[in-house]
């Protein structure tokens, strides 16, 4: 890659008195000094006083980002993004698609054929605290190096419903639509949502009525078709944009930003969502309290820093360039993520920070909470990884399907906090 010239190059090296026998030496002196200062000058006024991490940075030759398989957004969006920063940099882009999470994680974290991952925050819940497939799998610290995309969800209604607020829910009684498809969208409607309303199980078992839907689509229709009072959507979704724009339209009740009470219990089910005021999708749900599904740009916590410093840099400065190659790049947006910021639970990456301290972006706050959650990683690991010492000495296979080995996690693991959104 063609580095910047540095000043040296542009200016030349400031020892350019001609080399003529008859000057005096006090002459040449002067010159010289002439020369450095307007030297120092010209690199003040060409703003390259500041260090020269980016200029100076050789970008590696290849760089591997791998994604969600190739009909996700996270795919569409990181392709869009790529050619930018191989034609800014000089770097060799390639984006892999693996549908698999597990292989994802391993490639990222053991393998190290990938350089970046685009994952969801839930899912790296899941890797750092080994949940379910991931319980026998190799315990490796990850860190955040920027917000890929985030995809709103709320609770959507009929325009014509009796249902005017999240509360009438409580005292009113609903018909509520369980999408059996999807378990953390069964979680949202039977669990969370009660949870954020204070309702106990037997107000639930009075009020509530589960109406199953066996696909996404049939989930939110069913409110539209008269099958279902309520349902959980994603305003970006297509289906949404038909709803709207049929007789009598749609509403979305609120989840109001402010219920702390019942966000504490709405996480308690969906730990990773972030509530949020809907700014993304149909016009009937903006301004309307909802909640966030996250994806981020991951790497290993032990990833070079100035890798690290100089992609956040750049996926900062080169957002203009970058934003309209795709719907979701526009999320990458410094103002996305200093807003993810303050509610992630998970840590972000030295170089990340470095980068956003320089730009007056990360506070001592920052530090605070990002060293708290390098802390509560790390005894996740830890714990994870004195659990499989155990398992080898005893002979006990380490797969997250084998419940001796799991018996043995669980002893290990029993008391940590796990990751959650912060309020």
């Amino acid at each position: 890659m063609r580095r910047q010239p540095l000043p040296a190059d542009i200016c030349g090296s400031g020892h350019a008195a001609p080399h003529n026998q008859h000057f005096r030496e006090e002459n040449v002196t002067r010159l010289k000094l002439t020369t450095a200062t307007a030297l120092g000058a010209l690199v003040l006024s060409l703003g390259l006083a500041a260090p020269a991490a980016a200029q100076d940075f050789e970008w590696p030759r290849l760089l591997v980002i791998g994604t969600p398989g190739t009909s996700s957004g996270s795919f569409a969006s990181t392709n869009g993004w790529g050619p930018v920063l191989q034609q800014e940099t000089g770097t060799t882009v390639r984006i892999v698609p693996e549908d698999s999470e597990p292989q994802r994680y391993s490639r990222l974290t053991d393998r190290k054929d990938i350089a970046i991952s685009s994952v969801s925050a839930a899912e790296m819940r899941f890797q750092a605290q080994g949940i379910g497939g991931y319980a026998g799998s190799k315990p490796v610290a990850q860190r955040i190096l920027w917000h890929h995309n985030d995809t709103p969800w709320g609770y959507v209604v009929a325009g014509d419903s009796d249902l005017q607020s999240i509360e009438d829910i409580k005292t009113q009684g609903a018909r509520v639509t369980q999408g059996v498809f999807s378990p953390p969208m069964v979680t949202a409607v039977s669990k969370a949502l009660p949870d954020f309303l204070g309702m106990s199980e037997d107000e639930v078992a009075e009020k509530i009525t589960f109406v199953p839907a066996s696909s996404y689509a049939e989930n939110c229709r069913s409110v539209v078709e008269g099958k279902s009072d309520v349902a959980y959507c994603a305003p970006i979704s297509s289906v949404l944009s038909e709803m709207e724009g049929a007789p009598g339209s749609i509403r979305w009740l609120s989840l109001d930003p402010d219920n702390s009470e019942g966000w504490d219990g709405y996480l308690e089910h969906r730990p990773m969502l972030i509530p949020t005021e809907i700014t993304l999708g149909v016009s009937t749900a903006q301004g309307v309290g909802g909640v966030t599904s996250n994806f981020l740009y991951a790497v290993p916590a032990d990833a070079d820093t100035d890798f690290a410093y100089n992609m956040a840099k750049w996926l900062h400065e080169s957002h203009d360039a970058y934003a309209d190659t795709h719907p979701l790049a526009k999320r990458m947006s410094l103002e996305l993520f200093r807003g993810y910021l303050d509610r992630t639970p998970l840590p972000v990456h030295e170089g990340t920070v470095k980068y956003l301290r320089e730009i007056g972006e990360w506070t001592d706050a920052d530090d605070q909470w990002n060293d708290a959650a390098i802390e509560k990683m790390d005894a996740w690991l830890s714990a994870r990884q004195e659990a499989m010492a155990e398992a080898r000495d005893q002979g006990v296979e380490i797969q997250f399907e084998n419940q001796e080995f799991l018996d043995i996690l669980n002893k290990h693991t029993e008391g940590l906090e796990g990751f959650r959104s912060r309020l």
